[in-house]
């Protein structure tokens, strides 16, 4: 997660100066998660400084009709950063701004101005905050003599893999720099399971880039190998910390944990139309390659959809395992605390913990042990999604809307796609 600082109007001002910036880069987001950004010469600093920066929302995504496509962009100060590397043009920096509509009131289809909203659910709950620790995971492929992306790793290492089999090493370790540079916090970097998968997209795509390689998120690029996923850390918090842990507590985990559990166990198969949000994500939602499949929890196993990691103290926290890092991080983030929170304001009891590899069990064991199965693909958790109330809260109606035509557009293109896996199953045989 990036530092965040209380810039002022005039910090920004002469860290413009000071560092001799001279482009700007005004960054949001669509309803899918595309990160969009207005560039613009750094004479218009001022103007952006006082929330007076215009673009046409009707170009994006899921935002509005043509005919009410004047938006305004306000910067969050606190997100101002300058990119690391070099332009021939001048240093450029980037701000996060909200979206706004021209009678200054917040556009409700913006996901940031949504997130914000679900933030006041969480405070109006008597909560300070609400932590979140994303673990994104990638892949590293060679790209071609035009610079396309193959599918062929960079190596053939694995979990822990030292050189010489890590080739993707020096890529990643200037990753981690240019990150904790950029005011991020990274705990590790290794290989993960599958070769070339490792655990942010801008910078780990442009480095990737300076070494010949290309970056993906996509959750399955490969068959037969591990994806890659995003599990979400979470805790919540109030004045006097960590309201997870709980010294007597089973687990010790407070009666907060457990409601807010329950929350994420009971809305889990319909925020995952949200956290899973690609027809290829549920190619990696399948059995053997330890992505989760069943809705369950555990403190001990890491089969199940949900973890309670060891630590505790300031430091308890709940896991999330089956999210990728194709999600829109705003929406996400949104969606699995407004799943809590109506755990906590239903006192919804989580089913009791399963502390063996689910995987194993035979279908009667998962069915006496209340245990389900994720949506198999992106059409049953669409489905799921647009019953849940909860959820549509979660998105406000405009986003919840958007959301969902947009998703069975994606979903009825893919419907009518015939694969190679088709044609060599079946066109011979019939």
């Amino acid at each position: 997660m990036a530092t965040k600082h209380d810039y002022s109007k005039d910090d920004i001002r002469r860290i413009v100066k000071e560092e001799d910036v001279k482009f700007l880069r005004l960054m949001f987001t669509d309803v899918l998660g595309t990160l969009k950004n207005v560039e613009v010469p750094i004479s218009q600093l001022d103007d952006l400084l006082n929330d007076k920066i215009m673009f046409d929302g009707s170009s994006i995504e899921g935002f509005v009709r043509i005919e009410e496509s004047d938006m305004y962009l306000h910067p969050d100060l606190s997100t101002w950063m300058i990119f690391p590397w070099s332009s021939e043009r001048g240093k450029i920096a980037r701000v996060i701004c909200e979206v706004y509509k021209t009678d200054g009131t917040p556009f409700e289809g913006d996901p940031r101005n949504n997130l914000i909203r679900v933030l006041k659910d969480m405070k109006d709950a008597g909560f300070t905050s609400f932590n979140i620790g994303p673990e994104p995971e990638f892949f590293l492929f060679k790209m071609d003599e035009d610079g396309k992306p193959t599918v062929k790793l960079n190596d053939e290492g694995s979990y822990f893999d030292m050189a010489p089999l890590d080739l993707g090493g020096n890529c990643r370790r200037e990753i981690v720099l240019t990150l904790e540079e950029m005011g991020f916090d990274v705990e590790a970097a290794h290989h993960e399971v599958a070769p070339g998968q490792h655990e942010f997209k801008l910078v780990v795509k442009t480095i990737a880039r300076k070494y010949g390689l290309y970056a993906t998120f996509m959750p399955k690029p490969l068959s037969g190998i591990n994806g890659s996923g995003m599990h979400l850390n979470m805790s919540l918090f109030d004045d006097s910390g960590d309201v997870f842990y709980d010294e007597n507590g089973d687990l010790k985990l407070s009666e907060t944990a457990y409601h807010f559990l329950g929350g994420l166990i009971k809305h889990a198969k319909s925020y995952t139309a949200i956290c899973n949000p690609l027809v290829n994500s549920y190619k990696r939602l399948v059995p053997g390659y330890e992505a989760p499949v069943y809705v369950a929890w555990s403190g001990s196993n890491r089969s199940p959809l949900i973890r309670v990691p060891n630590a505790r103290g300031q430091a308890t926290r709940l896991e999330l395992r089956s999210a990728d890092a194709s999600a829109n991080p705003y929406l996400a983030i949104a969606s699995v605390l407004e799943a809590g929170l109506d755990g906590l304001k239903n006192g919804i009891v989580p089913p009791k913990s399963v502390d063996r590899n689910i995987y194993r069990m035979d279908a009667q064991e998962r069915k006496e042990n209340e245990i389900v199965n994720l949506p198999d693909d992106l059409l049953d958790a669409l489905e799921e999604l647009s019953a849940d109330e909860t959820m549509k809260h979660a998105l406000g109606s405009k986003i919840f809307n958007s959301y969902l035509a947009a998703k069975h557009l994606e979903y009825d293109a893919y419907r009518a796609q015939v694969s190679d896996w088709e044609r060599n199953q079946y066109m011979e045989k019939y």
